[in-house]
């Protein structure tokens, strides 16, 4: 067990936010019932127009950018591989799976209200015409069966950091894509990126009021997980990425070019979300941090400019990959 300055064990920080999570679940989830579903968006099969909105949305998809395109088939396959993420945080510290307690509560609601994203991008490429289907399904089979490390073990501060940044991460990418969807006319497919992009806001505001309230109990520990997790740097969920023949992980470094040359998820975004949330988390003011909590923080108040300086000298593969979920001979 890690103890802090005032003896908290994590698990006893976990069942203190758990007695706050009808609040959480009320705040930052909607009920079903009252929630948008794939169907709301997606042309109606038993409609007498479904043939020609299949083809609206064929002409728009054929139009689009092919770093843009990639990009947005690769956001699906990381939606799709949900079953990872739950697993993930179902062995968390301090969380029961096996009981109906409030954490997985919060684990099966989340996963329920994230799995629509994937279900409602898959159903949209395929219609799309544009996308070697078997292929993608490859890549995400694969990506859910490779699983994906990122370093964190159970513990709860390492992963609440993880799922803060990813989940602002996932909003931008969502966001871009949505606003030059609908700068070329493409009005449905930036609906569907648009409420995307706002749940994984929502569900963002609720990971960061998780790490919030840590600082509040366990500061040191707290600062110290948030500088780990940023010395190892925040990856990808889909960092794992491949295609049929290649080895693990060996598609990711493409994909994230083609994200940067379509400007949807960039180095200054990853920048971005990094400094808004030492300024969310009031990090300069975290009062008793022990001496090397205190050598974190100096270093998270630093590595936004560091981050900068080194971005800089990066340079971005100008040519294009030619994805093998994508059809070239339309």
């Amino acid at each position: 067990m890690n103890f802090s300055a005032k003896g908290r064990t994590r698990i006893e920080v976990m069942q203190v936010l758990e007695k706050s999570m009808n609040e959480f679940l009320s705040k930052y989830l909607k009920p079903i019932e009252e929630n948008w579903q794939p169907s709301d968006y997606l042309p109606d099969t038993t409609s007498d127009n479904f043939m020609e909105e299949v083809r609206e949305i064929q002409g728009q998809c054929k139009e689009m950018n092919h770093d843009l395109f990639a990009v947005l088939i690769g956001d699906t396959i990381t939606e799709e591989a949900l079953p990872t993420y739950e697993s993930w945080l179902m062995g968390l510290e301090g969380l029961d799976q096996y009981n109906h307690s409030g954490w997985t509560k919060w684990v099966r609601a989340w996963t329920a209200e994230e799995n629509r994203h994937g279900d409602v991008l898959n159903k949209y490429l395929y219609l799309s015409g544009r996308v070697n289907m078997r292929e993608m399904e490859v890549t995400t089979q694969h990506l859910i069966n490779d699983g994906f490390d990122i370093q964190t073990g159970g513990d709860p501060y390492r992963n609440f950091v993880y799922t803060s940044f990813q989940e602002m991460a996932t909003n931008v990418s969502h966001r871009r894509v949505a606003t030059q969807a609908k700068q070329s006319g493409n009005h449905l497919l930036a609906k569907m990126c648009g409420v995307i992009a706002s749940d994984e806001a929502r569900h963002a505001r609720a990971y960061m009021e998780f790490i919030r309230r840590i600082f509040e109990l366990d500061p040191s520990e707290m600062m110290l997980a948030f500088g780990d997790m940023m010395k190892k740097k925040i990856v990808m969920p889909a960092h794992f990425m491949r295609e049929t023949g290649g080895s693990i992980g060996s598609l990711f470094g493409y994909f994230s070019d083609a994200a940067q040359r379509a400007k949807v998820y960039t180095t200054e975004d990853y920048i971005d979300i990094l400094s808004m949330l030492i300024k969310e988390w009031d990090i300069a003011n975290i009062k008793s941090l022990n001496e090397s909590a205190e050598k974190t923080r100096d270093y998270l108040m630093k590595l936004p400019d560091r981050l900068i300086r080194i971005a800089e000298r990066s340079i971005i593969p100008e040519k294009q990959y030619e994805f093998k979920w994508l059809n070239y001979n339309l």
